[in-house]
C-alpha cells in the first residue's frame, strides 16, 4: 500500500467514524461494509492500526472500532524505575497513571493503546491498563552485563526501562561480568514475562576509558562514522577557493576582519566587521558558505540532514559535516580567502537597523580572536594584550560601544536573559575529570552573542515580508495556567507577575529576573520561570520569540553546526540569485515541514545527550572526594530534602532521612524545610557545609550529609 492509498484509506475512515449514526464495528463488520476481501483484510487491518496510533479513532476492548471515546485511547509509555508508568495522551492536561501489573509489557517510549479504568478526582491522576503496545521504542538497549551459569542478563542503563533484558546461552558475543553492551531485542516479553535479546556490540568494560561517554552515544542513537559515499563526495572538495568560486561574489577582503571563539574552537563560522561614520554604525556579519560545497540531495546534505545538528559531548565532538568541510575549507580560518553568505547592517546610534544588504562575499580573516584575549583588551585594559593587537583596538572599542546599545535596545523591549552558568568539565588523556568548573560568559561572548542575534533578526525579517518559504527559530508565548501556576509560587518569596488580559508581556518576566537578582532565591525564581516556558523550535510560520521579545528570528549564523542554517542559506543565495519560481516555492514548501520538525527533535537529542554527559563526569569527579566536605548554597528545597549546589556548579542532594537531628517537613508556603522540635529551618539560598556521601554514575546522582554548620561549630 502506498502512502498516498493509506491517505485516502484513512480520510474515507475518519469520515464513516464522524457520522453520527455510525455505531463501533469489528475488523470483519468493516470488511464486509466496504466489501474488502478476506486476503485483504490485513490491509484494512493497517489502516486501522494506524488511525489509533496517532489517537485519531479507539477501539474497545470487544474490538470494535470507532471514536477515541469508546475505552482505549493512543499515547506514549513513560516508565519509572519502580515498573510503573504514565502515559501521555494528546488532549488531557494529565498523564494517566499505570500500576505496576497493567503495564502489559510495556517500555519507556513505547506508543500504546491503553484503556481508562479509574476517573482522575481531587487532584489525582486517572488510571489505566496498557492493552497493547501498538509501536516499540527500543529496538536496540545500551546496559551493563552480568553472567550467570547457563545464560545472562543486561541491566539497561536507562533507568526508567524497569526490566532486566534475558540473554540466552551463546546468544552473549563472548561478554563478560562488567561489560557495557548493546543488545537487540528479540522478543519484547509481556505480561511476567521479561524480554529477550542478543548481544550485538560489546562497547567495552565499565572501567575502560571512553566507555562511558560511548554508552550514551549508543543510547542517543548519535551517529559517528560519515558513511562511504559522504567521505567519497568529501574527496572532491577543493582545499582552497578558486577564481571561478569568486565570481560575481562582493569582495570585502579588504576589510579588516576578525573571528572570536573559544580557544579551543576548530569551526569557524562567522566573521566580523564593523566601522563608524558620523554616529552611525556598518557592521558586518560573514557566515561560512557551506551550501557552495552541500549542495541540495548530495550524500553529505542527506547525512547533514539526518545529523541536524553537531554535538558537543565532553570529550568529544561529533560533527555535522566531516571535518575537511568544518574545520577545513568552510572554516573561516585566519589568512584564507574564504566564501561567505554576510548580512550587511546599518545601525544608528539607538540601535535601529536603517538598511541592510545580504550578499554573497568573498573575505580574509586578518586575525583569529579569542574570548578571552578581547575579554582583556576590552575589559581589563591589559597592557600586554593590547600591545599584541594594537591595530584591531579601535575596532574591538567599536565593537563594544554597538554591542552595548543592542543589548540596551533588546532589554528595554522585554528580551529575557537567562544567565545561568554552563559548566566546563577539563578532562586527563584517559578522560578522567581533572576540574570542573563554571563557565561564564563575559564581554566578548556577550559582543558576539549581539551581532548574531541581531544578524539573526534582520534575515528573518527581510525573508518574511518577501513572503517566501522559510524556516524561523521561534518561542511561544508561555501557557497561561503554566504561569498562574507561577506567579503563585513566586508570591510565597514576596514577588509578582502581572498579566495583560490574561498574557504574561516578556518585560514582565525580564522584571521579574532582574527584582531576584542577588537575592538568595536568585537561581529557583530563574529555573521556576525557566520550566514555565515553552521550548524554543524551527518553524515554516513566523509566530515570534518570546524570550527574545523579537518579532522576527531565525537561525542564519551556524550553518556548519545546524542543518536550519545550511537549509536557509540555500533558499537565500538562490533568490539573491535568480529569485524562486513557482516550482521552487512549491519544493520548499513541502520540504521545510518536514525539515523543521525533524531539525527540532534532533537538538532536543543533542542537548539530553549533552546534559547526561556533564552530569556522569560530575558523578565520577566528585566519587574521588567522597567524605570530604564543601560549602555549597541551597538551591532547591523539596519534602525529599535539600538540594545543594558547589561553586563549580556540581549539584547533590541532601536526602531528607539523613538530616538525623530532628525530623524534617516541607513548608510549600515558604519553600522551606522546618525542624518539629528545634524549629530550625533550611531555605533556599542558604550557605550550608556538605559532605559528599556517595555517587551513582548509573543514575548520575551526587549525594550529600550535612556538614559543620556554616559559622563553624
Amino acid at each position: 500500500m502506498t502512502e498516498e492509498q493509506l491517505m485516502q484509506r484513512k480520510a474515507m475512515f475518519m469520515e464513516l467514524f464522524s457520522d453520527p449514526t455510525y455505531k463501533p464495528m469489528k475488523l470483519k463488520e468493516l470488511a464486509m461494509l466496504f466489501g474488502v476481501p478476506k486476503h485483504q483484510r490485513d490491509e484494512l487491518k493497517q489502516v486501522l492500526d494506524a488511525l489509533v496510533s496517532e489517537g485519531k479513532i479507539g477501539v474497545s476492548q470487544k474490538g470494535k472500532y470507532g471514536k477515541p471515546d469508546i475505552g482505549s485511547m493512543a499515547g506514549v509509555f513513560f516508565g519509572h524505575q519502580k515498573g510503573f508508568g504514565f502515559v501521555s495522551v494528546e488532549g488531557f492536561e494529565k498523564d494517566i497513571f499505570i500500576p505496576e501489573d497493567k503495564t502489559g509489557g510495556a517500555l519507556h517510549g513505547d506508543t500504546v493503546l491503553i484503556s481508562a479504568e479509574a476517573e482522575g478526582s481531587g487532584g489525582k491522576r486517572a488510571e489505566g491498563r496498557v492493552i497493547k503496545v501498538l509501536q516499540h521504542a527500543n529496538e536496540e538497549i545500551i546496559g551493563f552485563y552480568q553472567k550467570n551459569k547457563n545464560f545472562g542478563f543486561v541491566i539497561p542503563d536507562n533507568q526508567k526501562i524497569s526490566k532486566d533484558i534475558f540473554i540466552p546461552q551463546g546468544k552473549d558475543m563472548g561478554a563478560v561480568n562488567g561489560h557495557k553492551v548493546v543488545v537487540k531485542i528479540t522478543d519484547f516479553g509481556g505480561e511476567g514475562k521479561k524480554p529477550e535479546g542478543v548481544i550485538k556490540e560489546i562497547l567495552g568494560h565499565v572501567n575502560d576509558p571512553g566507555t562511558d561517554i560511548l554508552s550514551i552515544v549508543r543510547a542517543y542513537g548519535l551517529p559517528e562514522e560519515f558513511p562511504d559515499s559522504v567521505m567519497k563526495q568529501v574527496e572532491s572538495v577543493p582545499d582552497s577557493i578558486s577564481g571561478k568560486d569568486m565570481q560575481g561574489r562582493l569582495d570585502l577582503r579588504e576589510l579588516q576582519t576578525v573571528t572570536i571563539d573559544g580557544e579551543d574552537a576548530k569551526d569557524l563560522d562567522d566573521a566580523i566587521t564593523i566601522s563608524k561614520k558620523d554616529g552611525a554604525y556598518t557592521l558586518g556579519v560573514h557566515i561560512a558558505d557551506v551550501t557552495n560545497y552541500v549542495t541540495e540531495h548530495s550524500p553529505l546534505d542527506e547525512e547533514a540532514l539526518k545529523r541536524g545538528t553537531s554535538v558537543y559531548l565532553v570529550d568529544r565532538v561529533i560533527p555535522m559535516l566531516p571535518h575537511k568541510l568544518s574545520n577545513g575549507i568552510c572554516s573561516l580560518n585566519q589568512g584564507e580567502d574564504r566564501l561567505a553568505l554576510s548580512c550587511i547592517m546599518e545601525i544608528d546610534g539607538d540601535g535601529t537597523v536603517t538598511g541592510h544588504r545580504i550578499a554573497e562575499t568573498v573575505i580574509n580573516v586578518d586575525r583569529r580572536m579569542t574570548y578571552t584575549a578581547v575579554n582583556a583588551i576590552i575589559t581589563d585594559h591589559d597592557e600586554a594584550t593590547m600591545k599584541e593587537y594594537e591595530a584591531f583596538i579601535p575596532m574591538f572599542e567599536q565593537m563594544k560601544e554597538l554591542a552595548d546599545i543592542l543589548r540596551e535596545k533588546r532589554k528595554k523591549r522585554g528580551s529575557i536573559d537567562f544567565d545561568f552558568p554552563e559548566t566546563k568539565v577539563i578532562l586527563d588523556e584517559r578522560g578522567k575529570p581533572l576540574e570542573i568548573k563554571p563557565y561564564d560568559r563575559n564581554s566578548a561572548t556577550k559582543i558576539i552573542e549581539d551581532f548574531m542575534l541581531m544578524a539573526n533578526e534582520t534575515v528573518a525579517e527581510d525573508y518574511f515580508w518577501q513572503e517566501i518559504p522559510f524556516l524561523y527559530r521561534t518561542h511561544d508565548n508561555p501557557d497561561p495556567e503554566k504561569m498562574k501556576s507561577l506567579a503563585t509560587l513566586i508570591n510565597n518569596f514576596g514577588y509578582s507577575i502581572r498579566f495583560h488580559n490574561g498574557e504574561v508581556y516578556p518585560k514582565e518576566v525580564q522584571k521579574l529576573l532582574a527584582n531576584a537578582e542577588d537575592t538568595p532565591e536568585e537561581a529557583l525564581i530563574s529555573r521556576l520561570a525557566l520550566r514555565s516556558m515553552k521550548q524554543a523550535k524551527y518553524t515554516v510560520g513566523n509566530t515570534g520569540h518570546f524570550g527574545l521579545a523579537a518579532k522576527y528570528y531565525t537561525h542564519f549564523t551556524s550553518p556548519i553546526r545546524r542543518y536550519p542554517d545550511l537549509q536557509i542559506h540555500r533558499i537565500i543565495k538562490e533568490n539573491l540569485r535568480s529569485g524562486l519560481s513557482e516550482k521552487r516555492v512549491s519544493h520548499y514548501d513541502k520540504l521545510l515541514m518536514q525539515v523543521a520538525v525533524q531539525s527540532s527533535s534532533l537538538e532536543r537529542r543533542a542537548d539530553e545527550a549533552e546534559r547526561e554527559t556533564i552530569k556522569l563526569k560530575k558523578c565520577e569527579y566528585m566519587s574521588r572526594y567522597i567524605g570530604q566536605e564543601f560549602e555549597g548554597v541551597i538551591s532547591g528545597v523539596t519534602n525529599w530534602g535539600l538540594y545543594v549546589e558547589l561553586p563549580n556548579t556540581v549539584e547533590g542532594l541532601i536526602h531528607v532521612n539523613d538530616l538525623q537531628d530532628d525530623y524534617y517537613h516541607f513548608d510549600e508556603e515558604h519553600y522551606e524545610l522546618v525542624g518539629e522540635m528545634t524549629r530550625k529551618t533550611f531555605k533556599l539560598g542558604q550557605p550550608i557545609r556538605v559532605i559528599v556521601s556517595g555517587t551513582d554514575k548509573l543514575l548520575r546522582t551526587i549525594d550529600f550529609i550535612l556538614g559543620s554548620d556554616i559559622d563553624g561549630k
